[in-house]
């Protein structure tokens, strides 16, 4: 029986974000995208894109920054109008965009800022319970998209775009009220790239009691929301942005379906550096939200002996309620650093030290910070379950076995 991990990076991969670890990436009956380059429509001309992104932001992480990347990409390819979040007018404002032009800013701060503050309370915090923050934030999303309608229903029904493209939210679980509108209108509704419904693992499932995940059991219901159904019926393509969604997808929708990874970052904020081959000690990464589920606590037990034997150096960069316990975990060993968040612009010095990047999260549906390591040439080491894995090939990267607790410890050691 082969080791967990018995294919070894080269010592400067340079790793192509296009690349997969997952065979057969579109499901059966599905054609994959077309290839890269310019489209032209009837009239001739690029693709003209009302593109739906209400959380994208360019200076954010998560999901914003993804939403953004994926902008970005297609404005490279198509005549685009980008309708966000009056919250992130500003950002765009100072990216360059020009308003009326490049983006519309709706204001739907009323309802979203009453179901954040709700999810909030639910939660706990800002930090733990993102189930529960996806529920309301599902709830409230409709009043932004029939105020996007209400002002963008001339200029669809003037035949001013070509179609409609819904790039956020990620979440599975949210509608969309405008895909019936513009069926009616014969313009083509894309939607996705979609991501959650990740199982927790068996063996850590307590975690998810620490994550304050007690709506994840609601998820389920979401099917049965106002419009869920027509949402995917109306779309004439579905992204898929993991397998775990694959795996939701009506046997009706799979035709129109597409797997494709939704995590996208810019290579030009992670440019690949070549570096000298590595020495003792080793340096390696993790960046993340300091909460259970990212298993830091398991990186930095497996660490200890390397670190007491002048092997290993560990730089935590990250924030969260699991700080205090990590940062006692570590006392007394200076060459484990718990140095808080950093900002995003400064990832690309911070980790271009390191040698090779941890991210041993339980339970992750994408994992940006996994690309923006291989980017950097950084060989990733991820657990195989969830999105991370779907991301790293065996080429450029480690797949921990998803066991348990004390064996993903001794794996993560070896």
């Amino acid at each position: 029986m082969n080791p967990p991990f018995s294919v070894s990076p080269p010592p400067h991969p340079v790793v192509s974000t296009q690349e997969s670890a997952a065979p057969a990436p579109f499901p059966e009956n599905t054609a994959p995208p077309a290839e890269n380059g310019p489209r032209t429509t009837d009239h001739g001309k690029r693709p003209r894109v009302l593109l739906i992104a209400e959380a994208a932001n360019p200076v954010l992480t998560s999901a914003a920054l993804v939403g953004w990347s994926c902008a970005q990409a297609i404005r490279s390819v198509a005549d685009t109008h980008i309708v966000t979040e009056w919250r992130n007018r500003e950002d765009f404002l100072k990216a360059g965009l020009i308003e009326g032009k490049d983006f519309t800013a709706i204001n739907a701060r009323a309802s979203q800022g009453l179901a954040w503050k709700i999810a909030t309370f639910l939660r706990g915090g800002k930090d733990l319970g993102w189930t529960t923050y996806a529920i309301f934030t599902a709830l409230a999303y409709p009043f932004f998209e029939r105020s996007l309608l209400k002002h963008f229903t001339p200029a669809l029904q003037r035949g001013e775009f070509d179609l409609v493209h819904r790039v956020l939210p990620l979440s599975p679980m949210t509608p969309s009220v405008i895909a019936p509108a513009l069926a009616k209108m014969r313009i083509p509704f894309i939607l996705g790239p979609l991501n959650g419904g990740v199982p927790w693992p068996t063996a850590f499932r307590h975690i998810a009691k620490a994550e304050k995940e007690w709506a994840g059991k609601l998820r389920s219901l979401a099917r049965y929301l106002p419009g869920a159904r027509a949402t995917r019926r109306h779309a004439a393509a579905i992204l898929a942005g993991a397998r775990s969604v694959l795996k939701e997808v009506h046997p009706q929708d799979l035709p129109r379906t597409i797997f494709m990874p939704e995590n996208a970052i810019e290579l030009e904020r992670f440019p690949h550096t070549h570096r000298p081959p590595p020495v003792l000690p080793l340096r390696i990464a993790f960046v993340g939200r300091l909460v259970p589920l990212k298993g830091v606590d398991m990186l930095i037990e497996a660490a200890l002996p390397l670190v007491k034997a002048g092997q290993l150096q560990l730089d935590i960069i990250g924030e969260g309620p699991e700080r205090p316990r990590l940062t006692a975990l570590a006392e007394g060993h200076p060459s484990i650093h718990l140095d808080g968040a950093q900002p995003h612009a400064q990832l690309h010095h911070r980790l271009s030290l390191s040698h090779a990047f941890a991210f041993p999260s339980v339970r992750e549906f994408g994992g940006g910070a996994v690309l923006e390591a291989m980017a950097l040439g950084l060989p990733p080491i991820v657990l195989d379950h969830g999105g991370p894995p779907e991301l790293v090939p065996l080429s450029a990267g480690y797949h921990i076995p998803m066991t348990d607790r004390p064996r993903i410890i001794a794996d993560l050691r070896h």
